[in-house]
């Protein structure tokens, strides 16, 4: 737990407040006590809390009009309602005007430990969104995601390329973001508020391929029922994206260039031509020189395409951008699948930058889209992620034990608290045996109240009790 969160206490309850300050330094908070509504809101200024801890019922304004100038705050805290059993139809309307939980009296302070650590989560994965959607304002490029000197070497050829008109092919491996990059040459060209069409030369069976991009005309063969304009057409003034343009058959390849080179295409079964203006951006994950030398790709239609060549790196050269893109999937998968917002873990995301993403980018959405589905807690760990992802890491860095308190071992009655000319009383008994206690213990009423065998709010009873 970060020791610089802040958590204010409203708490009118003498013996209650200094018990739940108590535990609340236990935990490591910085904790801020006050005993008003009135009070909370001047000291607020300057404490500026993380997590405000508040009774329902308070002198002077309650609780309920505390929550409500903290809901005013440009970042509220998380508050955390305490009520008495009877007005738990008030604490139910203070959620719903903005408190995040409520928690009846008597409070069990193991309970109440664990309302506040979750709040205390809640704030930081809020915290974690918002620092992680300022750096996303900063590194996203029409959907890019990047920081990376890389990625921004990247950015910057988009930008000189996107602005002119001529064919562009976008190399890179399986899941790379080519369709992405395309998207964005389109977005920085003048052709920005004109068609942007994509298609898969692979997914295409080849028969169908040159109707699929110049149309064909009706009755051009069996099923062809009526004219269809094709994707140059449809895309004139645009931009056309041919992903794997390494699969397109080679006979295909020749009207291709041709319609680069002067802007002619034929529709199938059509005896005229029609004049597009469409810019070709193609993709491809295969080597197309070495395709060239197979004779398997036409030289000239590669040489065309290669005037603007832009290679995406793989995801293993840019390991800078890990973390970045995870947090952007998994804000995506939370809100698309209206879940709540997670985190990833330290231990996931050294899983993550260990893991050499042969499937890059796609891969990694992938393994997070998983972990979004199995993850019920606050925070994604290892065990959410795919085997491979967690086969791929280290072996597990030993961590350190845990310090364990060790249990104080009681101590003899001293014979001194039962001299006197005077036996005493059990309540007089018990009083000087607290002080004791507290004494031995350096005041520390933790460790007091567990040599006694007692809770601390007992503890702190018996001591306001005593004279």
């Amino acid at each position: 737990m970060p020791d610089n969160t802040r958590v204010m206490l409203v708490e009118d309850d003498k013996a209650l407040n200094e018990l739940l300050v108590e535990e609340l330094e236990s935990e490591g908070y910085e904790v801020s006590a006050c005993a008003s509504a009135e009070q909370a809101i001047e000291a607020m200024e300057e404490f500026e809390p993380d997590v405000v801890v508040t009774d329902l019922q308070l002198p002077g304004s309650d609780g309920m009009a505390l929550l409500a100038r903290l809901r005013e705050r440009h970042a509220p805290p998380e508050v955390l309602m305490i009520t008495a059993f009877g007005t738990v139809d008030r604490a139910v309307a203070a959620l719903k005007a903005g408190a995040d939980n409520f928690l009846t009296k008597p409070l069990d302070m193991d309970h109440f430990t664990l309302s506040v650590r979750r709040l205390v989560a809640n704030r930081r994965l809020k915290t974690e969104v918002a620092r992680f959607r300022e750096l996303l304002g900063q590194h996203d490029f029409h959907g890019l995601i990047g920081g990376s000197r890389a990625m921004r070497v990247l950015f910057d050829r988009v930008r000189q390329i996107g602005p002119a008109d001529g064919p562009v092919l976008v190399t890179g491996e399986s899941g790379t973001g080519k369709d992405l990059v395309a998207r964005a040459i389109h977005e920085e060209s003048a052709r920005a508020r004109r068609p942007f069409l994509a298609v898969n030369c692979a997914g295409v069976p080849a028969e169908l391929l040159e109707s699929e991009f110049f149309g064909h005309a009706a009755g051009a063969f069996s099923g062809a029922d009526r004219a269809r304009p094709g994707l140059f057409r449809e895309a004139d003034g645009g931009t056309l994206f041919l992903d794997e343009i390494g699969e397109m058959p080679r006979a295909l390849q020749a009207k291709l260039l041709r319609a680069l080179q002067d802007g002619q295409i034929r529709p199938v079964g059509a005896d005229r031509e029609h004049q597009v203006d469409v810019r070709l951006v193609a993709a491809t994950n295969r080597d197309l020189g070495e395709l060239v030398e197979q004779g398997d790709f036409r030289q000239d239609l590669y040489y065309r395409l290669e005037a603007f060549q832009l290679d995406i790196p793989p995801l293993r050269e840019r390991q800078d951008d890990l973390d970045l893109l995870a947090m952007s999937f998994l804000e995506g998968f939370a809100a698309s699948g209206q879940r709540p917002a997670r985190r990833l873990s330290p231990e996931a995301l050294d899983c993550l930058k260990r893991y050499s993403w042969p499937g890059n980018v796609r891969e990694l959405r992938n393994a997070i889209e998983r972990a979004v589905t199995f993850c019920s807690e606050e925070a994604i760990a290892p065990v959410h992620l795919p085997e491979r992802v967690r086969r791929a890491a280290s072996q597990a860095q030993p961590r350190s034990d845990l310090a364990r308190a060790q249990a104080p071992t009681a101590e003899a009655v001293p014979e001194e608290l039962l001299e006197g000319n005077l036996l005493p009383s059990m309540d007089e008994l018990r009083r000087r045996y607290v002080r004791y206690v507290l004494e031995r213990v350096d005041g520390n009423k933790r460790r007091a109240a567990a040599l006694l065998g007692v809770g601390r709010r007992t503890l702190y009873r018996w001591l306001e009790e005593s004279p």
